[in-house]
């Protein structure tokens, strides 16, 4: 049977799994909580231990049994996250308690500078240690020759001068110099995870799986694979700064280590590696880039097999998955600190590839440069809009072993500003670039209102919001499983630049991804081993199921010598390679690319352009599907396809304005339109012959979007309506406003009655939060082919009744309910309910980096007359 005839007959898998929040509450609360979320749409929980007060302790497991009960008594599934703590890798106290020689371990530069010339002289060099524990790794003299940079050529290992650790004896020749130091040390990294796991040690990562994986299996070994479908790793971490700009050799920092780092070193550099250390942390020209790049390629290396491919190997064996996310923010997936190096690499032992959003990151129209949030230094709208998504959603398409699942916690801690409006368009951001396993943040158990990381979705019952959830996660449900199990088509590649960063001067992937995306040219990011291990044909570039047509190469001034030559076997078998702005002045290692780039001179199909003219350049190769009429830069897309049908998702992502232009498009077969909310496929859906191919009027309001499949086969569905609008006619007078509140629903605690819609209120409404209930009457001397009512100035949800009959629920606009079936000739009775979010009544910390929206109906009502 077909993707799209599964989802009409409402056969779909579950793609939701929320956070449920434990505090070691009653069971009766468990049991209510797990009843709401069911009746919600979702099939799945993630239960969150960091609140529970006694994590693998008795009443842990007491909850636990709890929830697994109701579980199976619903058809639901479990998630568990690996930790007491956030992030993970506390191990719930054990490395602190028990093994503290596998806490993380850190290598530090302790500099000193002296004038010479001079003789037999001593340096103290004692407080370059912490404790005993604190061992010496080297100590390396080198001359400067400049105000920043060390002269590499002038390095001297000179460790064995060293006296008990406290002094050193010293000859210096002319010039300054510089003593340095290398220590390993427990000291140095971030505040909130000093006590956390090593994850570069194996035998680190295996306290946490003993700790927490084994003990669940233990006790619910019968459930793993059937209830319980696996573990949730949030945001783990090397931790040895504090912060996303903690890029090798830009900020001051200790490393990640562990004891035979340096053996390993040696090997990956062919070379003694000691006495270039120091060049990780001073400047020292292309050696110290030389070195700064081993050292990455080689720690995020450790991390990916000695953490994360550990852990997940270690689920495999028990038949459960492994998932979760590191932070990516701001860049930080191709750094330390914050991050694990390198995204591709650390997800690798995960079953779905993994990403969140959380902390206003994602704002509509807030896509350009840095802006304020609860960070000191704001998010990068930029990397937000333009890359993260397509991180996510790339390594998804990419890595065989996801199959196809991308999953993103969502909505979190954006404060009770958020409403469900907002939920949908971050959903359709989501969706449209490829994400199809969502973990919404969250249900939490505390009495409302807990101010952990608000909006919470039932809030105990105070959410008026949360009548309409229902639908927002049934629209979630059902694309997620529209856009799984098929292929994602996308005609360009666009490098991965971590390992540019790592290896010199480089151009974030963002640059080029934001001018792709404006443009409706789709793309996934491809890291180095992915293009290494590509298969390429006369078709392009192939990926597991991806296949590109040309692959664009942000600027780099260095890259590994492999991936040049794979590139200039791609264009040589007639794809095209566009480098942005130069080609690579030298190779990651220092080995020579002369030759490179003198066959790069002579080769057409790769080209040197400046990051302007990228689009048009492409649009000029013909590397695009689709094309607006229109310069539409809010406008995107997603193309996938199902066993000979392909399916197309549009999104406005403008916070305000509606989208009107004609998408040119490729496909020839039959078009259907499929509508989410109503789980319903209208046919007959007209396109006009253009020169370029097919072309369908797009209209999208704000926060809107459409899917439409491209098929041969003949479906049983609605047929859709050519209408013309005949006659517009505005609601006018008094209209009755009913306040109620969603825990006494429906009883009304104030009313008022104004002279139309759109009128404001005479009390105030600063403090309220509930629902809003409009009542009026109007008359219908005619009951045309279709009647429309259209809301406009509406905030949150709006929900329509006439004369006692429901006319549907909407989340966002367009606000538009065909009401032609429960209108009638005479006196109609009009009932519009709207919700607001809980922010007025709360006022809390976090909303205030989101504007708070008007409330109610700001605007006309309107009855539309159409005909046939």
């Amino acid at each position: 049977m077909k993707k799209i005839q599964q989802i009409l007959q409402n056969k779909y898998d579950n793609h939701i799994f929320p956070f449920l929040w434990m505090h070691g509450e009653d069971e009766v609360v468990i049991r209510e909580y797990m009843k709401q979320i069911e009746q919600s749409g979702i099939k799945a929980v993630c239960i969150e231990a960091r609140p529970h007060p006694d994590f693998l302790g008795k009443k842990w497991w007491a909850d636990m049994d709890c929830i697994l009960e109701e579980a199976k008594k619903r058809n639901m599934k479990v998630w568990i996250l690996d930790d007491s703590h956030f992030p993970t890798g506390y191990a719930n106290g054990e490395i602190k308690k028990s093994y503290p020689h596998l806490k993380k371990r850190f290598l530090k530069l302790y500099q000193l500078e002296f004038v010479g010339p001079i003789q037999n002289a001593k340096a103290i060099i004692k407080y370059a240690f912490q404790d005993d524990n604190d061992e010496l790794v080297g100590v390396i003299l080198g001359k400067k020759n400049s105000y920043q940079e060390v002269d590499a050529s002038t390095l001297i290992n000179i460790t064995h001068l060293v006296k008990e650790n406290k002094t050193l004896d010293l000859d210096l020749g002319e010039g300054v110099w510089k003593v340095m130091v290398l220590v390993a040390t427990y000291h140095g990294g971030e505040k909130q995870t000093e006590d956390y796991l090593n994850p570069i040690d194996p035998e680190a990562t295996d306290v946490l799986i003993h700790t927490v994986y084994e003990a669940h299996y233990q006790r619910y070994k019968e459930e793993f694979g059937n209830t319980i479908q696996g573990f949730f790793s949030d945001e783990p971490r090397f931790g040895n700064v504090h912060g996303a700009l903690s890029s090798i050799g830009r900020n001051e920092m200790v490393l990640p280590w562990r004891n035979d780092m340096l053996e390993q070193m040696d090997q990956k550099m062919g070379e003694s590696s000691l006495i270039y250390l120091p060049l990780l942390f001073v400047d020292a020209g292309e050696k110290a880039h030389k070195v700064r790049y081993a050292y990455m390629d080689l720690v995020s290396d450790l991390y990916s097999k000695h953490f994360s491919q550990r852990i997940g190997a270690w689920c495999e064996a028990h038949k459960v998955s492994y998932i979760g996310h590191t932070i990516e923010d701001n860049n930080a997936h191709a750094r330390l600190g914050y991050g694990a190096g390198h995204f591709f690499k650390a997800m690798k032992g995960q079953h779905m590839a993994g990403i969140d959003v959380v902390l206003h990151q994602l704002l509509p129209g807030m896509d350009h440069g840095y802006f304020k949030s609860m960070t000191s230094s704001g998010w990068d709208g930029e990397f937000f809009h333009y890359v993260l998504g397509k991180l996510g959603s790339s390594l998804g398409h990419l890595d065989e072993n996801k199959k196809g699942k991308v999953m993103c916690e969502v909505f979190g801690a954006y404060g009770w500003a958020e409403g469900i409006r907002m939920m949908k368009w971050i959903t359709d951001y989501m969706l449209v670039r490829g994400v199809n396993e969502f973990v919404p943040h969250s249900f939490t158990l505390k009495e409302y209102p807990d101010p952990d990381c608000p909006p919470h979705f039932y809030a105990h019952g105070h959410n008026p919001q949360f009548k309409e959830f229902k639908i927002l996660m049934e629209y979630m449900n059902r694309l997620s499983e529209l856009f799984s199990d098929g292929i994602h088509r996308a005609p360009i590649g666009l490098l991965y630049h971590g390992e540019a960063e790592w290896a010199g001067e480089y151009m974030l992937m963002q640059k080029p991804a934001a001018l792709l995306t404006r443009n409706q040219i789709d793309f996934d990011i491809l890291p180095i081993e992915a293009i290494l291990k590509s298969f390429v044909n006369e078709l392009g570039v192939a990926i597991h199921k991806e296949v590109f047509q040309g692959l664009v190469i942000p600027y780099s001034q260095a890259l590994p010598n492999d991936l040049l030559h794979k590139l200039l076997a791609i264009a040589k078998e007639g794809h095209k390679i566009y480098f942005i702005d130069a080609l690579p002045e030298r190779e990651s290692m220092g080995e020579d690319i002369t030759p490179f780039l003198f066959a790069c001179e002579k080769e057409t199909n790769i080209k040197v352009i400046p990051l302007e003219k990228l689009v048009t350049t492409i649009k000029e190769d013909g590397l695009f599907d689709i094309s607006t009429t229109s310069y539409e830069p809010y406008l995107r897309y997603y193309q996938y396809e199902h066993n000979n049908e392909t399916i197309v998702m549009f999104t406005n992502e403008h916070p305000y304005q509606t989208i009107n232009t004609k998408v040119i498009v490729p496909f020839t077969k039959p078009c259907y339109q499929y509508d989410a909310f109503s789980n319903a496929l209208h046919s007959n859906i007209l396109l006009q012959k253009e020169k370029e191919g097919r072309s369908i009027s797009l209209s999208l309001e704000a926060y809107e979007s459409k899917v439409f499949v491209f098929s041969e086969e003949e479906y049983n569905c609605k047929e859709h309506q050519d209408l013309t609008l005949v006659k517009e006619e505005i609601l006018k007078g008094n209209v009755e406003v009913d306040l109620l509140k969603a825990k006494s629903y429906p009883q009304v605690y104030a009313s008022e009655k104004i002279d139309r819609f759109g009128s404001r209120m005479k009390q105030s409404l600063d403090d309220f939060a509930g629902i809003m209930r409009y009542e009026t009457l109007f008359e219908l001397n005619e009951i045309p082919s279709a009647l429309k009512l259209r809301i406009e100035g509406i905030y949150e949800t709006a929900h329509v009744y006439i004369n006692g009959m429901d006319g549907g629920s909407k989340i966002c606009g367009p606000y538009c309910f065909d009401v032609s079936q429960i209108v009638k000739k005479g006196i109609n009775t009009l009932v519009i309910e709207v919700t607001t979010t809980l922010v007025r009544e709360n006022y809390d910390w976090l909303s205030q980096f989101m504007l708070i929206e008007p409330i109610g109906i700001n605007g006309d009502v309107i009855l539309e007359y159409y005909k046939e």
